[in-house]
């Protein structure tokens, strides 16, 4: 997905000078060189025709820049330091808990550094950051509303073909896709893959489109739901001749859109979470995925064994309660499609597992590292007896 490299960025320069071509050094905190940008197109109106310096107050060094290549080239995405977004007040209380569990801090809209591009080889890269300080030079062309508009375009476009890389949709009409009665454990697991290529995409997208004026349409666009985009266009010209079908059920989760294209393939298997009917080894899941998350710091960021010991749990609870929760009802999911995301779940139990280790590792408090230890062993019991339930389905 996109490489996000703002915390390790020490200071860089933005060149839209000519037009239709971007130029640029970026310096990043733990790399010997810069990021050297060329890229076809021009920024948004306020940087086009300039030469934008930024500099990071507290750059440090991470694991997001490893990978990068130090020439970047290919196409300019959105780049702009007037984007709006929801920024929090740092040192304010949580205003209120939402009914999800989640406290809502209190945030001010604020203009933004927004800084993107599609790299030939390592494909999206983004900064965003509100608290770079910023020089931007006298405009030396300007760029007028219909251009940026043209510009605008261009850059959801780019969007759209890297989402396409990104999941990778089956051709449906290529021989060999055609449906059959029933999948076996590997077809299932091809398509859970698709499936979850799919998700980390729309969250991309709605990360980056949640607070645009027209979010509904670009999300649409960019995830090439194109029967999505034609019932928002129906809705909008019924909505203005007052005949707008609430029950359109194309108006509904944009999830839903994707699905219609392959109807053949459902992750959920169409079991909803009811907990009177939860399997009891997606009740045990739970439960140590909640004792996780009293267990350890949630301040320690994406990559720490805290956070993976937490993730990979949540994971597992998700994706048992889609395998397991309701089976024996008058819904059978097919053996190949349990099966496939079982073999799923060991996988995150193994790295909840080793987050866990790590952890204990360094645990100094002797009543942490006994709780430690509790949670390791408990996991070890979830994961013998999904092993016992795989058994059971290749018997059957």
């Amino acid at each position: 997905m996109a490489w996000r490299i703002e915390q390790a960025v020490i200071r860089g320069e933005i060149d839209n000078t000519v037009e239709g071509r971007t130029t640029g050094r970026i310096w990043l905190a733990g790399c010997d060189a810069p990021l050297q940008l060329s890229l076809e197109g021009d920024c948004w109106r306020d940087l086009a025709g300039t030469r934008l310096q930024f500099e990071n107050p507290s750059p440090r060094p991470g694991p997001e820049t490893a990978g990068l290549a130090v020439r970047q080239s290919g196409v300019i995405g959105d780049m702009t330091a007037s984007r709006k977004a929801k920024v929090p007040l740092a040192g304010d209380e949580p205003m209120e808990t939402l009914r999800s569990g989640q406290e809502e801090m209190a945030f001010e809209w604020r203009n933004i550094l927004y800084l993107e591009w599609f790299d030939e080889f390592n494909g999206r890269v983004v900064i965003e950051a509100s608290t770079f300080a910023l020089r931007i030079s006298a405009h030396m062309w300007e760029l007028d509303e219909d251009a940026e508009a043209a510009q605008k375009l261009a850059n959801l476009n780019a969007m759209r073909d890297f989402m396409a890389l990104v999941i990778q949709r089956r051709d449906l009409d290529r021989p060999g896709t055609e449906p059959v009665d029933e999948l076996d454990e590997f077809a299932w697991e091809e398509r859970l893959k698709e499936n979850d290529r799919l998700t980390d995409a729309y969250q991309e997208v709605l990360e980056k489109y949640l607070d645009d004026d027209d979010s509904e349409r670009k999300e649409a666009f960019v995830m090439g739901w194109d029967g999505l985009l034609d019932a928002l266009a129906e809705r909008d010209e019924a909505g203005a001749h007052g005949e707008l079908d609430e029950d359109d059920p194309r108006l509904g989760n944009p999830q839903d859109a994707e699905d219609s294209e392959d109807k053949d393939f459902n992750e959920t298997g169409g079991i909803p979470f009811d907990e009177s009917n939860s399997h009891p080894l997606q009740v045990s899941a739970q439960a140590l995925a909640t004792q996780a998350m009293d267990l350890v710091d949630n301040q320690d960021g994406p990559g720490s064994p805290s956070y993976l010991l937490v993730t990979n749990l949540l994971q597992v609870s998700g994706k048992l309660a889609s395998a397991l929760n309701d089976y024996g009802s008058s819904y059978q999911p097919e053996s190949g499609f349990v099966l496939a995301l079982l073999k799923r779940c060991l996988n995150w139990l193994n790295e909840a597992l080793g987050a866990c280790h790590q952890l204990h590792e360094t645990a100094t408090d002797s009543a942490k590292r006994a709780d430690l230890e509790k949670l390791q062993a408990a996991v070890f019991l979830v994961r013998e007896q999904i092993l016992a339930i795989r058994r059971n389905f290749k018997k059957t």
